[in-house]
């Protein structure tokens, strides 16, 4: 049998599973422990010994195996402590967890105490060490205490404040640090007086650490801690327990059941009973540990950034002294990750041992001991390229680049603020808070220092006043609170402090009383049974504890309700059966993430766009579609039935586009339901009671945990009435699992499926602790380097799936979705698969990010062999040769010229962000395969920077992964063009004259403007004659002109303005096309011209508006087939009209039908470009002006019947024919004859001559066909070209100038022309400045 996560399904139903107790083993005697590290170099009090399973009970649970050196490992991570009578000996507390292969987890709550030394061998075995160790160190000055303490507020969090104040005042550290003398225990270490460093046996005592822990299926904390603690108190108190120990550990083993699901169970301690309560089926599932406790150690802004990074499944480091605080944020932020799961890596005590576990390349949650006084920066660690590192102790989080935001954070953090506070509580991250959980000391601190401190109430209340003036100190306002409570709760305290500000009685007298007046209720407690009297102050602060949990949970809840209220909506249930979908679970699409994002608010997209790529979200979604053949699992359970309410209840925001932030409405409601279980008890378990013990067993010695019988604690009662009820669920479950099992499939084969269908890492979640072997660890990193293999695999291709989804509708395979926002998460998940590949194996970390670290390396060597100019591939010509016989020299192809580019941009910071970039620029380039296994190729430096399990030098493993990084080369990015918006990039222009006529010489002065996405160079003078000379493949000469320019990014290019000034002899400049390359990313564009620039000479123009298309390279055939261009920037299949009077000339003219189409054509695809998403929708500008654009399309449709193109020898154009029109208004309106017409047609008339006059008062020299191309665009962005057409075909010139056969002439093509263009009107057309510079309308 199997336990599942939540102890619910085919475990039998007891709390506890195991009682355990480590220790030194006094026959083996002091070994060091090896595994923790050297550390001869410290006092031998100070060094780590290994502990030991002493007992433990019973011997084996059939459904839940003992683990025996996990166990001994968890409950003493840093092996044994040792101290002296000198030293602080306060017991401390701590809990783990394990989490076995099918991912269930088991919870250990450990409480570490101090037992004097007995054994003369241990004594005699410590004095000798201690005096080798005096004998080596004699001159070396003992370091003082107080160098490695901190206050006694930062790292107490397990204790009251009565113990905080006694650490205090004490002589050694009230914050020892745990490499002092690592404690099994709480993260607080020992704190040796400077002058008690040595040891001498005949006259000190000697004291040893020693665990008791409880292993339940359940996380039942605050149960498990009170028991174990009255196990101590059993144990240290003068009088022996009223019953022996067998009978309380049998009792909690066998005879307490788990609370039923919304029910509460009282059990009884040794002295005191405990309370603890289930939630309900529909209520968020049980989660005991205190997230008051996590919110104040870090802050709340703090932790919900660290959330973000959980949901993201980022690695996450904790960082802290005390391992207590390590499992209690890590399990708070787990448990606010409903309804999703953490399905990584998840180890919140990472013991000494297993610390070569930090190198894994996935996504981890691990909780690592700091060292006393270590410097953070000193913390050497694989990977940190997308490590989210928290410093626990110091309030702190270091954050990943790139890392979006969560939706409505700053509302989520008000709300969470507004829950903190009305439960008194800061939401600050301060210095170690005492909450709810640390200040309900256990019972042994409480009665230990009621002996030792009642003499020092004085003392103590002198430090308690210097606390309270600490404003630095976080832990008032909550100790103040529980003060007022108990005043509050109790009429005699009352009505002594009403007395005492009258009297003046000192706050220690207060402070005694109050002391007493617990104890008093103690003692009720014990007498009374705790039943129907008055609920201690320690219930109180538990129930206070659940209500935030439960509050703060409901907060987090209520927003992924809120984000994911239509999921259902976008899972796609494909699969007929269960069979055939675990088959093919990964070419299966089990969510539509296109339409889920169109569906979400804007500012919710860089979060969401993220979090749906995650394992924890697919997996979320494999159980959605599993529930219809299976039963639900919990969580979806209950998150499918709040959702379910909230529709009825029609608590959703009035629209799905809304992000308005909307708090969570059921907070009393479901505080309400704890509060009412733990006040009204439901079911009560039996009372300890004698055993069937020999006489003599059960021996009391006070302060030395004793030997318990193991035969009397081998096995439970079986007439208990809930073990029976157990048996039957139990069997009744077992018959309904195996029914379906027969009715499905096979359970091995759909286990096999299930861990092919979890794309990576499920399998890794959990390391064995309980085999480190060599041949162990070397098959966790060979999983690694398969797991990396695989992801790599999985994401190119869903990066060439999206990518081509477009291109791929061109051939009918469905609907194009991906838009700039996936394409740039999809890209960011790739860089950090980078990372995590290059971190796998290092052999030394050097940097934060290991990729860029290695190319460092690279660059470092070739540049010291100088074989920079010889090397192979690194002088080798870009793919991109088509553009050298246009004037375009060859662009080199090199790793290291462009690492060059990327550290001269003064932009990036970090070595993090260099790599990024420098993966952006490659994949860009398509030429980040190639690259790679440039990198790669020099093995010598692999093999010094690698281990040998090294993904890098996993030689086929390699070979396959630079093969799926080859594959992004058949899609064309602008990863790094669209990100680094900021940054100087050289152009080259080079200025092509026609070759034919041999005009590449002008004495006028040359000048370019270019023109991008994201903004123009501005005007840039040539210098007359800069003449360059090239060779084509014939060798046949070439004369061009090259102006070289840096400015800012301009995006992706869309127009370059050319002119000159017209002075001198040769003024006239035949172009043949202006080539513009970006001299970073290669991109090559090409601006077509064919015209002159002249007076006199064409249309007369001096300058021209080119509008540009991206060249696709051509140099490989097999790369121009595969690297398809996106439409809209896919080069000319022709080249660009001459000019609308050569046309004329052709001897195939266009028909009207054709002329009519192509009209269509533009059109169409201007209404395409608006329906496009707006980040995907490329120039607009080429569609107006460029091939094929709407300009082109009406000039066709002016020039159709247009008379003999000369006249006296002279060209006519069409803007000839507005000029006349123009004239012919003007001088109408002027005699009076547009007076009697319409109103709104003399309106039109009036706007069209305005515009016309506009355009040819414009000081720009741009020429009769650039004037009727910047007619058409003013008139379409204004919506005026359907209110002009009708004055053109009303004017008399029209006669004229057209034959009676025109187009212009044909009221029914007219009025065609008028109804396709008026659908233009929905559109908010804005033109490109380069197009509109000079109009003054």
């Amino acid at each position: 049998m199997s336990v599942n996560s939540t102890g619910t399904g085919s475990a039998p139903c007891r709390f506890a599973h195991y009682f355990v107790v480590c220790g030194i083993d006094t026959e083996t005697g002091l070994e060091p422990d090896e595994l923790a590290g050297e550390n001869l170099d410290q006092s031998p009090l100070k060094r780590t010994f290994k502990s030991k399973v002493l007992a433990h009970y019973p011997e084996n649970v059939e459904w839940n195996p003992f683990d025996q050196d996990a166990v001994n490992m968890l409950c003493m991570p840093k092996g044994l402590s040792f101290r002296t009578q000198r030293d602080q000996r306060d017991p401390e507390f701590h809990s783990f967890l394990i989490t076995r292969e099918d991912g269930s987890r088991t919870y250990g709550f450990v409480h570490t105490f101090f037992e004097e030394v007995t054994s003369p061998q241990i004594c005699a075995a410590m004095q000798t060490l201690h005096q080798m160790h005096h004998a080596e160190h004699a001159t070396t000055p003992c370091p003082s205490s107080s160098s490695s303490s901190s206050s006694s507020s930062s790292s107490s969090s397990m204790d009251s404040l009565a113990s905080s104040v006694d650490e205090a005042d004490s002589s050694s550290s009230s914050a020892p640090s745990p490499s002092q003398a690592p404690s099994g225990g709480g993260g607080r270490p020992c704190g040796t007086c400077c002058s008690g460093t040595a040891y001498d046996a005949s006259r000190d005592t000697l004291y040893v650490s020693k665990a008791m822990c409880l292993i339940t299926p359940m996380p039942f904390m605050h149960a498990c801690r009170r028991f174990l603690a009255q196990m101590h108190r059993a144990v240290s108190a003068q009088q022996p327990p009223p019953l022996p120990l067998e009978s309380y550990v049998h009792n909690v083993l066998y005879e307490v059941p788990l609370p039923p699901p919304g029910r509460s169970l009282k059990f009884h301690g040794v002295y005191e009973p405990i309370v603890c309560q289930r939630p309900g089926l529909s209520e968020l599932p049980l989660a005991d540990f205190p997230l008051g406790d996590a919110f104040q150690l870090l802050g709340v802004e703090n932790l919900v950034q660290l959330f973000t990074c959980v949901l993201l499944e980022m690695q996450i480091l904790l960082y802290s002294q005390d391992y207590q605080r390590l499992m209690v944020v890590a399990e708070s932020i787990t448990t606010l990750l409903f309804p999703f799961q953490w399905q990584h890596v998840y180890v919140p005590i990472l013991p000494a041992s297993l610390l070569h576990f930090l190198d894994a390349p996935v996504p981890y949650l691990m909780g690592l001991q700091s060292k006393d006084g270590a410097d953070r920066s000193k913390l050497e660690l694989p990977q940190e390229a997308n490590l989210c590192f928290v410093d626990i102790d110091n309030h702190t989080i270091e954050l990943p680049e790139d890392f979006p935001q969560f939706p409505n954070k700053t509302e989520l953090i008000q709300e969470l603020t507004d829950v903190m506070l009305r439960f008194g509580l800061s939401p600050e991250g301060r210095n170690s808070p005492l909450t709810p959980s640390t200040t309900t000391t256990s019972t042994t601190t409480t009665s230990t220092s009621r002996t030792s401190s009642s003499p020092s109430v004085g003392r103590k209340t002198a430090v308690l006043k210097e606390l309270v003036d600490d404003s630095r100190n976080g832990n008032l306002g909550r100790e103040d609170m529980a003060v007022l409570e108990l005043l509050q709760g109790n009429p005699t305290l009352e009505r002594l402090q009403a007395l005492a500000k009258r009297t003046g009685v000192t706050v220690g007298r207060l402070e005694a009383l109050r002391g007493r007046v617990r104890d008093v209720e103690a003692d009720g407690g014990e007498t009374g049974g705790g039943g129907s009297g008055r609920r201690s102050a320690e219930d109180e602060q538990e129930l206070r504890c659940a209500k935030l949990n439960v509050q703060l949970r409901e907060v987090f809840a209520s927003r992924f309700a809120t984000m994911f209220a239509d999921y259902e909506a976008f899972v796609i249930q494909s699969a007929p059966d269960l069979e055939s979908w675990l088959t093919n679970r990964e070419q299966m699409h089990n969510f539509d993430k296109a339409s889920f994002l169109s569906d979400q608010p804007e500012p919710y997209l860089p979060f969401l766009s993220h979090f749906i790529e995650t394992q924890m979200f697919a997996t979320f979604i494999d159980n959605k579609i599993m529930s219809q053949w299976e039963h639900k699992e919990l969580n979806l359970r209950v998150f499918d039935g709040r959702i379910e309410k909230a529709r009825l209840f029609n608590v959703r925001a009035p629209s799905l586009r809304s992000s308005c932030y909307q708090r969570c409405t059921i907070l009393e409601e479901s505080a309400q339901a704890i509060e009412q279980r733990l006040m009204k008890i439901d079911h009560t378990a039996i009372h300890p009671h004698l055993l069937d013990m020999k006489i003599g067993q059960g021996k009391y010695q006070q302060g030395f945990f004793p030997k318990l019988q193991a035969d009397v604690l081998a096995s439970g009662p079986t007439n208990n009435k809930w073990s029976s009820r157990t048996a039957t669920s139990q069997r009744r479950q077992d018959r309904h699992r195996h029914h379906n099992e027969h009715l499905g499939l096979d359970n091995d084969l759909k286990e096999k499926y299930m861990q092919e269908a979890r794309v990576l890492g499920k399998n890794l979640r959990q390391p064995k602790l309980s085999d480190l072997s060599p041949a162990v660890i070397a098959q966790t990193n060979w999983k690694f380097v398969e797991g990396l293999l695989k992801e790599c695999r999985l994401k190119t291709k869903r990066m060439l799936v999206e990518k081509m989804g477009r291109e791929a509708v061109e051939l009918g395979h469905g609907e194009a979705n991906i838009t700039g926002l996936e394409e740039n998460t999809l890209i960011a998940s790739l860089c950090d698969l980078l990372e995590r590949i290059w971190s796998h194996g290092l052999q030394v970390k050097q940097g934060k990010s290991a990729l860029w670290s290695h190319l460092l390396h690279y660059q470092s060597r070739e540049e010291k062999q100088n074989l920079l100019a010889d090397s192979p591939g690194s002088n080798s010509p870009e793919r991109r040769k088509s553009d050298s016989g246009l004037g375009l020299t060859t662009l080199r192809v090199s790793v290291i010229q462009d690492m060059r580019h990327i550290q001269g941009m003064s932009e990036i910071k970090t070595d993090v962000g260099r790599a990024r970039a420098w993966i952006r620029l490659s994949l860009e380039k398509k030429l980040l395969s190639q690259h790679l296994k440039q990198l790669l190729c020099n093995q010598a430096l692999t093999k010094k920077l690698y281990k040998r399990y090294a993904f890098l030098r996993c030689e086929e493993e390699k070979e396959q992964f630079l093969f799926h990084l080859l594959s992004l080369n058949t899609v064309d990015y602008f990863c790094f063009t669209s990100v680094f918006t900021t940054i100087m990039i050289p152009y080259r222009a080079v200025i092509i004259p026609i070759k034919k006529l041999s005009n590449a010489m002008t004495t006028s002065n040359p000048w370019v403007c270019v023109a991008g996405e994201m903004g123009d160079s501005g005007v840039m003078q040539i210098p007359k004659n800069v003449l360059e000379m090239t060779f084509d493949s014939a060798f046949r000469p070439h004369t061009h002109i090259t102006a070289l320019f840096k400015c800012q990014n301009l995006g992706k290019l869309t127009t370059v303005q050319l002119g000159h000034d017209n002075s001198g002899l040769l003024a006239k400049w035949l172009v043949d096309c202006v080539m513009v390359r970006n001299e970073i990313t290669g991109h090559t564009y090409k601006f077509p011209c064919g015209r002159w620039l002249g007076k006199g000479v064409d249309d007369g123009s001096l300058e021209r508006v080119l509008i540009g298309e991206i060249q696709v390279p051509c140099g490989d055939d097999d790369a121009g087939r595969g690297s398809r261009t996106p439409p809209m920037l896919r080069s000319p299949s022709q080249p660009r009209r001459i000019s609308i009077t050569s046309l004329s000339g052709r001897a195939t003219k266009p028909t009207s039908a054709q002329i009519q189409e192509g009209i269509g054509e533009a059109v169409n695809n201007i209404i395409k470009h608006f329906h496009k998403p707006e980040k995907e929708r490329g120039s607009l500008t080429l569609l107006l002006c460029g091939e094929n654009g709407l300009v082109g399309a009406l000039e066709q449709f002016f020039h159709h019947g247009f008379k003999t193109a000369r006249l006296f020898q002279k060209s006519i154009f069409v803007w000839d024919f507005v000029e006349k029109a123009v004239e012919y208004m003007e001088s109408a309106d002027q005699m009076g004859d547009l007076q009697q017409t319409a109103e709104p047609l003399g309106l039109t008339c009036e706007t069209f001559c305005r515009y016309a006059n506009a355009i040819n008062n414009s000081p720009r020299n741009i020429g009769k066909d650039g004037k009727f191309q910047l007619l058409v665009c003013l008139g379409a962005r204004d919506r005026l070209l359907p209110e002009w057409l009708p004055l053109l075909v009303e004017c008399p010139v029209i006669t004229r100038m057209y034959e009676e056969t025109a187009m212009l002439r044909d009221r029914t093509a007219v009025n065609s022309l008028i109804g396709v263009l008026e659908t233009l009107h929905h559109f908010a057309i804005t033109l490109e400045t380069s197009l509109v510079k000079g109009i003054d309308l």
